[in-house]
């Protein structure tokens, strides 16, 4: 896909009277050579990933820091206890997305959702949503190119490596994606979309990427959870009729433009941030005697 703005794909939206994931799947067909249901069925493997990854999560395993591992079990028992302060839809996004993050950590099979590291984002919303409001696979799918259209369009703007933009560009890139694609499977329009994903990204804007020791898993694995519930927020505001006062294209070049003057130490290179706290420090050192 060539999209260069999320603008571009709302005109095209407009002008071929096609909805947002229709553009999106015609343009990735025609960019890949092939016909648009060959690009249907990889974008289905790509959900059978994301589903099987949810549905396989293992709480004994843990990760080989033993940093993380635990945490998506340990949600979704308290989940199961049905006392969450969030409800239970909020509340299983919540343990969806540790689990994922705890399973990129176990290297186990997950989907880049645009990264590994914010792999738990996408899928705990699309999951959750299909598990409790019975929304077919086909809608999920399409939600799916919803997101491929915003993530490219922020990925040619922007940027979606922490190394480059910070966390901003990967678990903010993420919830951007999520929010524009919750926001189709709730019927609305490609303008409500563009709204979600703006403020989904504003509100992320300046996170910074400080992984403990280097590893994707110390604060990664929560900023998931961050990244997803942000994305229900601004999904729910943009159905509202609540809109962004910046538009999602200003947004993105924002978030380039403060990726571009973030210090390095916080841009992946455990320079800065939680990676240099005392405890972040002692943990990075605890590595040296594994």
């Amino acid at each position: 896909m060539s999209f260069h703005s999320i603008d571009e794909i709302q005109e095209l939206c407009l002008a071929l009277k096609k909805p947002f994931w229709q553009v999106v799947l015609e343009a990735d067909a025609e960019e890949q050579g092939i016909t648009p249901g060959e690009s249907l069925n990889k974008m289905q493997t790509v959900w059978q990933v994301m589903k099987s990854s949810i549905e396989s999560y293992d709480s004994d395993m843990v990760s080989s820091s033993g940093f993380v591992g635990h945490e998506g079990g340990i949600m979704d028992a308290y989940v199961n206890r049905g006392d969450t302060v969030c409800g239970p839809f909020v509340s299983k996004v919540i343990s969806r997305a540790l689990m994922m993050g705890c399973s990129n950590a176990c290297m186990r099979r997950i989907v880049a959702a645009p990264t590994a590291g914010a792999c738990g984002v996408l899928p705990s919303i699309l999951y959750t949503y299909w598990e409790d409001r019975a929304c077919s696979e086909e809608e999920i799918i399409h939600a799916l190119y919803v997101s491929a259209g915003v993530g490219q369009v922020i990925a040619n703007r922007a940027c979606i490596a922490g190394a480059e933009g910070g966390c901003q560009a990967e678990i903010g890139s993420a919830s951007g994606m999520a929010a524009a694609a919750l926001t189709a499977l709730r019927g609305g329009s490609p303008g409500q979309m563009a709204d979600a994903c703006a403020m989904a990204l504003k509100n992320l804007l300046g996170l910074v990427c400080d992984p403990v020791g280097g590893l994707v898993e110390i604060p990664c694995v929560k900023r998931n959870v961050v990244g997803a519930v942000n994305a229900l927020s601004a999904a729910d505001m943009a159905l509202a009729g609540i809109k962004s006062a910046i538009p999602a294209d200003e947004v993105i070049d924002t978030m380039r433009q403060v990726g571009d003057a973030m210090s390095s130490q916080l841009k992946e290179t455990s320079r800065g941030g939680l990676a240099v706290s005392l405890t972040g420090k002692a943990l990075a050192e605890s590595l040296k005697h594994k």
